[in-house]
């Protein structure tokens, strides 16, 4: 991927040049990287707690009514008027609540309680406070109605086009740009969208169309989703001329039932080629993880003259495309499970919908290729450029709970996209497929925790483990929360033991500096001088570690990898260890690293004998926050990786206590101190 010649052309040549541009080629990843960087974010408002966020009210459903009619004529202005009926259930006991409304965009008429008084309220720095007329009790629903006007300013949020197309576009918080909400992933609402335009234009929405009113030159789309959606994938796409074509995909689970995919398109363009894979696709990510759920699904297109800058957004139900692209279509499509169907909790969490939506790009390859079309996939789309441009962060930050970072790191394609896309690959490689995508359908189709909801990380991975029957955490907290990757320095030797054995001895070495270990499974391959080669999987779960295997025949050669499973890394392999065991000769407590951390630190030590080992961490009061490591060990060099993604910034104190089970040998203790800096 010529990556920086690329972002060279297109910060260089004129607008009119850039729509001309041919991306016919690149991944459907990477143009939706390319667009979604290119949005432009709100300044942070508030304060966020960790994992899936809570605040005082849940909102229900956003019942929204806009004229958008005089939009499509000249002069083109982006001026609309609209009303927003909030309904919301009172989680903790208010008497006031505060919405997302950009000041630049929304102006805000009169707030009341529906059937109530008009309700005070403050409209400022993007925030709209409103004092509710009485104290609320927790479990109690309130409606309040917001009468707003959209200003004739342009934005990123709500957008007109003197060739015919009003759209909005909305992630990651560009909701609050068209409509006063609360536009965090992690709320989501029902939404019920009536919207006025003239009678030449089609309208499509979230969820089904309910119902549409002709009254003289002017239509009245109504437009409900059952299904709860977050603020960023609602959307309104608008175009006069559009033709709609409609194909039914009959479900898997009730064959007489089927699901209408409507494909939007402008004069001048052909569907076909999105509309010939539109069934088999719904049909291949249904039997992997769950039927297919909603009323209706579909694609617009508005392509980038119309000023959707590229790629697409996997709006809920209604995609919108820059362009009749199958990869892009995939690419979005599979967002209707992992995005849509299944959020991000936070955008610390952002791997769980761009790195599964890449990740299928490449699981759609296997479709028709085979498990070596998806390999290919994976390696030469994603580990190839994630490997060459990697800007040296971690897939998923904590402090993005609390602060959204801007697009070009949010949405950064070697980071947020390819490696997020390899993590997957390296996790169905640990766990098998059977396993694998059992519990990608578990998560997927689990409607008390994840279906029609929020996830974070660690939800996800507990579930996989829950599937797997094993604690996956080593697994994320190396590869998700740690920045780069493993680089090898490994070694082996072939020994005859005698007695017609033979001793191959394999040396696991990480060497990396800007990282701590990454445990994974390795694979090692062995030659011999008479009959097929042998290719054995083991734990690598620490550095520096020795692998001995027995033979009745003579090796001859020993090879790393031998699939290129571990598809991010650099290795190395030389002919030559130390036969002995890597011992040490005396008990020893490293400094962790890195250090200052977040969230993530390595602690090593090493036990010259066999010992029971308990590290502890302790804050500032001397209160213990954790143990990474109580069990028995056998002597040898090892290294745990802490993960503080729950802790605050501040000092800590890591204790480790080893004894000898015998008795034999004395105790011993060290305490060290690190810094958590978020």
């Amino acid at each position: 991927m010529k990556k920086f010649v690329l972002v060279i052309l297109l910060l260089s040549i004129a607008v009119s040049g850039i729509y001309a541009q041919d991306f016919t080629n690149l991944t459907g990843a990477k143009i939706c990287s390319m667009k979604k960087t290119k949005m432009k974010l709100p300044g942070t408002d508030f304060q966020y707690s960790p994992n899936t966020p809570r605040h005082s009210f849940d909102v229900q459903n956003y019942k929204l009514n806009i004229d958008i009619y005089k939009n499509f004529f000249s002069p083109y202005p982006h001026d609309f008027k609209g009303t927003n009926t909030i309904t919301f259930r009172v989680d903790s006991t208010l008497s006031s609540i505060y919405l997302n409304a950009n000041n630049a965009s929304l102006a805000i008429d009169s707030i009341r309680i529906v059937g109530g008084p008009t309700l005070v309220y403050t409209h400022s720095g993007n925030i709209l406070t409103i004092t509710l007329n009485r104290t609320y009790n927790v479990g109690e629903i309130v409606y309040i109605k917001i009468d707003y006007r959209h200003l004739n300013v342009s934005d990123d949020s709500f957008m007109v086009s003197s060739s015919g197309y009003v759209f909005t576009d909305a992630e990651p918080e560009g909701a609050r740009g068209w409509f006063p909400c609360w536009d965090r992933p992690s709320d989501k609402a029902t939404v019920d969208i009536t919207a006025k335009v003239p009678s030449t234009a089609r309208l499509g929405s979230n969820g089904r169309l309910n119902d549409s009113l002709v009254t003289g030159d002017s239509i009245y789309y109504h437009w409900i989703s059952r299904d709860p959606v977050s603020t960023y994938l609602t959307v309104m796409t608008a175009k006069t001329g559009y033709t709609i074509d409609i194909v039914y995909w009959h479900k898997l689970s009730n064959p007489s039932d089927s699901i209408p995919l409507r494909l939007y398109s402008p004069s001048g363009t052909s569907s076909a080629t999105v509309k010939a894979i539109m069934i088999p696709m719904t049909t291949y990510f249904s039997t992997a993880f769950g039927e297919m759920p909603y009323e209706k699904n579909g694609f617009c297109y508005v392509p980038s003259s119309a000023g959707f800058i590229w790629g697409g957004m996997e709006n809920q139900t209604l995609t919108t495309v820059y362009a009749w692209s199958s990869s892009v279509c995939v690419h979005e499509y599979a967002h209707q499970w992992f995005g849509d169907l299944v959020t991000c909790a936070s955008w610390a969490n952002i791997w769980l919908n761009e790195g599964f939506a890449t990740w299928n790009e490449a699981y759609w390859q296997e479709r028709t290729g085979g498990y070596a079309a998806y390999k290919n996939a994976i390696i030469n789309d994603d580990a190839s450029d994630y490997l060459s441009y990697n800007p040296g962060w971690a897939i998923s930050v904590p402090s993005w709970d609390v602060t959204t970072p801007d697009q070009n790191t949010l949405f950064n394609y070697e980071i947020t996209y390819c490696k997020g896309a390899c993590v997957l690959h390296l996790l169905r490689y640990t766990l098998g497929d059977s396993l694998f995508f059992a519990g990608m359908k578990s998560y997927a189709t689990d409607t008390a925790n994840f279906k029609f909801k929020n996830s974070t990380i660690p939800d996800y991975f507990a579930r996989m483990g829950s599937v797997a029957g094993q604690d996956l955490s080593w697994f994320y907290n190396a590869w998700l929360y740690q920045p780069n990757h493993p680089q090898y320095q490994n070694g082996y030797n072939i020994t005859n033991v005698g007695g017609g054995q033979w001793r191959v001895n394999f040396l696991a070495k990480q060497v990396q500096t800007n990282a701590g270990f990454f445990p994974i499974p390795i694979q090692i391959k062995i030659s011999f001088t008479s009959g097929s080669d042998t290719t054995v999987k083991v734990m690598n779960s620490t550095n520096n570690q020795i692998f001995s295997f027995y033979f009745n025949r003579q090796p001859t050669s020993v090879v790393f990898d031998p699939n290129n499973e571990i598809v991010i890394k650099t290795a190395s392999l030389i002919m030559g260890i130390d036969e002995t065991p890597q011992i040490p000769s005396e008990f020893r407590l490293a400094q962790n690293y890195p250090n200052p951390f977040n969230p993530v630190t390595n602690i090593d030590y090493d036990i010259p004998k066999n010992s029971n080992v308990k590290i502890t961490i302790y804050d500032m009061t001397g209160r213990e926050v954790a143990a990474p490591v109580n069990e028995f060990k056998t002597a040898g060099k090892y290294t745990v990786s802490f993960n503080a993604m729950k802790l605050a910034s501040g000092i800590y104190y890591y204790k480790i206590q080893i004894s000898d089970p015998t008795g034999r040998t004395g105790d011993f203790t060290a305490v060290k101190k690190m810094t958590l800096l978020k």
